[in-house]
């Protein structure tokens, strides 16, 4: 239990008939009369649905324990993707659903934050930029220059995504993983 005084970015809370809800942002509010409150922005850990709440200041909620780690991808095995907890070497597949969008951009090797709580994977969260390799693009034509225009990229993991018309073939980018944006190149 916590009071709404000790309200954090990130506190995953456990509400309405157990549903766990992770708080995106608050803010405490005294107006001038009336008692003070908690405005906050808490958003599904499952369903990944935001709603707005307000908590009388002081109120206690529960908060869940969840337990985040850091997990290197392996492999995939059918529907699965199979994760290898860095410490203990355990080995913990995960379902297509709970890995979401961050399936786009997961490649054998990469490191990803899995959290879980009583035991169920919750998400995949990955770092907000990652380095991937360009497997198939159509070449760039002389004076295609970095003047706005874009053109269709597949990842070397399959994911589709709109690049400069000066990117090739072959070449390591940067993407943002919340968004499927092209950041730059990645000099090797």
């Amino acid at each position: 239990m916590a009071s709404t005084n000790d309200l954090k970015n990130g506190l995953v809370l456990k509400l309405e008939g157990g549903q766990l809800w992770s708080v995106v942002e608050f803010q405490h509010v005294k107006p001038g009369k009336g008692p003070a409150f908690v405005r906050t922005k808490l958003k599904n850990v499952l369903s990944g649905k935001v709603v707005d709440k307000t908590f009388n200041a002081g109120v206690k909620v529960e908060t869940a324990t969840v337990d985040k780690r850091d997990m290197q991808f392996s492999y995939m095995d059918g529907e699965y993707f199979v994760f290898m907890d860095m410490e203990t070497y355990d080995q913990l597949m995960i379902d297509r659903k709970t890995v979401a969008d961050a399936a786009n951009f997961l490649i054998e090797g990469f490191t990803a934050t899995v959290a879980q709580h009583e035991g169920e994977v919750l998400f995949v969260e990955l770092p907000a930029a990652v380095e991937l390799v360009i497997q198939e693009t159509e070449p760039g034509v002389q004076g295609d220059r970095s003047t706005g225009g874009t053109k269709p990229a597949i990842l070397e993991t399959g994911h589709q995504i709109q690049v400069p018309l000066f990117i090739t073939t072959g070449e390591k980018i940067k993407v943002d993983t919340r968004t499927s944006d092209y950041l730059g190149r990645v000099n090797s």
